[in-house]
């Protein structure tokens, strides 16, 4: 309109539109996630990530798959199909360790997106409400989908008496005695937390969803894609 004003002439603006989106799937690799039977948190988040890699895959586009705890660590990523197998070897042989700094590696992270994205982030959610506030305030303008994975007992607390709680992250060690009282306090504040990031993810315009590990995969990942 501005070039028509002065030339009183009609344009039309033509440009090339980059459509192809980049995919970037982070998962968390603490020592929080190393938690569970058979299959770990850090088991089930990976297997979630490596499908959306995949399936980003056969479709031609392109996908960034990192794991964080202290620190980010990018895996490198090639095309083709034994790449992915390659990938899911890598994870498998992974150490899981450290203690969970969501901001900080949200805030890295950010850095390094450069086009229009969808942002898949796959945690257990277990951290500071602001901080889980600003870590996904970075990702704003992009899709963003929010993956909390829990295992059944944390789920559920099916403990009472008296037990041992072990901090994977801090290595504290917590003797206490789990009564009804304080399975149904600890329940309580476990669904408000989960509905508190729930809000936050609604008010960021990000897509959350909880599960555990229990749930089996290709149900759980259907669940996904079907919402």
């Amino acid at each position: 309109w501005r070039v028509y004003a002065r030339t009183d002439r009609l344009h039309v603006k033509q440009y090339e539109e980059d459509k192809n989106l980049t995919v970037h799937v982070i998962v968390d690799s603490s020592s929080s996630m190393d938690f569970g039977g058979k299959i770990t948190k850090f088991d089930y988040a990976s297997m979630i990530g490596v499908g959306f890699s995949y399936l980003t895959m056969k479709d031609n586009e392109k996908f960034e798959f990192s794991t964080f705890s202290n620190d980010l660590y990018p895996y490198r990523a090639r095309r083709g199909k034994k790449q992915m197998a390659v990938m899911v070897n890598h994870l498998n042989n992974m150490k899981v360790k450290g203690l969970s700094k969501f901001g900080k590696i949200m805030a890295h992270y950010k850095k390094l997106i450069h086009s229009k994205s969808m942002i898949i982030i796959i945690s257990d959610f277990l951290y500071d409400l602001d901080q889980v506030e600003k870590g996904l305030s970075r990702f704003g303008g992009h899709q963003v989908k929010v993956i909390q994975v829990l295992d059944p007992r944390e789920r559920n607390m099916d403990m009472e008496g008296t037990v041992k709680l072990h901090d994977s992250e801090t290595s504290q060690v917590l003797k206490t005695f789990i009564s009804r009282r304080m399975k149904e306090k600890y329940l309580n504040n476990l669904d408000h937390h989960i509905h508190e990031v729930r809000n936050i993810c609604t008010t960021l315009g990000a897509d959350f969803h909880s599960v555990t590990t229990d749930v089996p995969i290709f149900d759980t990942f259907y669940e996904i894609l079907n919402k």
